[in-house]
């Protein structure tokens, strides 16, 4: 069935346009009343006042059932340790071996959020007709853990990830809870797993972080779930590749569409992946790396495999750019690696910086079709993708409609700007270059 789009709001009409708004309000007025006034639900994963209007719906009362309280914690440890992989070992290229312990958080609609527990890491029970197995109500967040040259555990801007899981979970029914409370939650697992498994002799390793939230209402009718559950996982995943050489691009073509205005583009949920599998797989049998998905008759450019898509370029009249899609159709994500990306050159790339001339910086709607006419022309500079898993990568080629975009790499294997952030993005993760007290760094104390 063909997703049914949310009409855009008509200025001075009254429009169905904001049912989603509105059923978001309400259920977190059940769920979590205190996000209500907060933040936007729908909003981006900053406060930054939303440019549409919002759905005015207040508590009418107080809270009748319990919110996520992370203070709660009931914590039984492990008596059966796991064993850590060797670094370059494939079972931690496996991405299947998990941490000790895991966080584990019931919700029902009468009593609402149960006291979390820190529990051995294992398999969770589900009904056959558990929700999340038949109508996708699923999201999740990717963090790392990274132990740091200075010795130090840190997460990197936790309480964005947090602000956008609250926001997905929102958008697929799920319930609602305070960002702050999963945080507290994700912390704990950190501090109690992180001396073992990221030691101190192994600076510049990291641990995958996945909170995720699944309906687990043994329903089997459509609509929305009753019961969820929310668990906290740290996985061993290979060393942080830079993915020097560039990768390699396919553009989607006209068959393929991941994401659509007034769908979940947005929002980091299980629908948006299993979908785009199919055209993955095919692409790196090509030879290519990942899709590089575009949208509608212009061929949008949205996002690169699950990842921001950056491009440097020059405009025709010499001003040199640095572009990514915006996020007003809501059809790509707010990654906190873009965000921090723009962050940082808004703060030292309007000007000149050492050798790197200054850029302009551009959130906005542009399609493949610049991108081809700026490479003709010798004005397409580089282009880097941007995401938790692949960090900074730089892109070498782009392959759309049997042509190849060949895309400069000025030093080498990787463009001079794409070189830049990634460095400024390390030093804050790992706790070196200056960056120890960085304020996105945050330091996880160990247990």
């Amino acid at each position: 069935m063909a997703p049914i789009a949310i009409t855009p709001p008509v200025e001075g009409t009254e429009t169905l346009s904001h049912l989603t708004e509105q059923g978001i309000a309400h259920a977190v007025q059940k769920s979590a009343p205190s996000q209500l006034k907060s933040a936007s639900m729908t909003d981006n994963i900053t406060s930054t006042p939303p440019s549409e209007p919002q759905s005015k719906v207040e508590p009418a009362i107080e809270a009748t059932i319990a919110e996520l309280d992370a203070s709660k914690i009931q914590c039984t440890y492990t008596t059966a340790p796991r064993t850590v992989p060797e670094v370059g070992s494939a079972e931690m290229a496996s991405q299947k071996v998990c941490s000790d312990h895991m966080i584990q958080a019931q919700w029902n609609s009468e009593q609402g959020w149960a006291a979390p527990t820190l529990q051995p890491y294992g398999p969770i029970s589900l009904a056959p007709t558990a929700s999340c197995l038949h109508y996708a109500t699923e999201c999740f967040e990717g963090m790392k853990l990274y132990r740091g040259y200075d010795g130090k555990l840190r997460l990197f801007r936790p309480n964005l990830n947090c602000n956008r899981m609250l926001m997905s979970t929102n958008r697929i029914a799920l319930p609602a809870f305070p960002p702050k409370e999963l945080l507290k939650l994700i912390v704990k697992l950190c501090a109690t797993d992180g001396a073992k498994w990221l030691p101190k002799d192994r600076p510049g390793q990291f641990l995958y972080i996945r909170p995720t939230m699944i309906a687990s209402d043994p329903a089997l009718g459509v609509e929305r779930p009753k019961e969820a559950m929310l668990f906290v996982i740290l996985c061993c995943f290979a060393p942080m590749g830079n993915m020097n050489g560039g990768i390699k691009l396919l553009a989607s073509q006209d068959d393929m569409c991941r994401a659509w205005p007034g769908g979940f583009g947005y929002a980091k949920v299980g629908a948006n992946y299993g979908p785009s599998l199919v055209a993955q797989g095919e692409a790196r049998k090509q030879g290519y790396h990942q899709i590089l998905w575009l949208f509608g008759e212009d061929c949008t450019i949205t996002e690169a495999g699950a990842s921001n898509f950056f491009v440097v370029w020059r405009t025709k009249e010499g001003k040199l750019q640095l572009v990514t899609a915006d996020l007003n159709e809501k059809i790509v994500l707010d990654g906190v690696t873009r965000r921090s990306i723009l962050e940082l050159a808004r703060a030292k790339l309007t000007s000149t910086h050492g050798d790197l001339e200054a850029v302009e910086i551009v959130e906005r709607k542009f399609n493949i079709f610049e991108i081809v006419e700026a490479a003709k022309e010798g004005r397409l500079v580089e282009a880097f993708a941007a995401g938790t898993a692949w960090f900074v990568a730089p892109i070498s080629q782009i392959h759309f409609r049997g042509s190849d975009i060949e895309v400069p790499m000025v030093k080498g294997e990787i463009g001079a700007y794409a070189e830049v952030f990634r460095g400024w993005l390390q030093g804050i993760m790992w706790g070196s270059d200056g960056m120890e007290s960085h304020e996105w760094g945050h330091v996880v104390d160990e247990a």
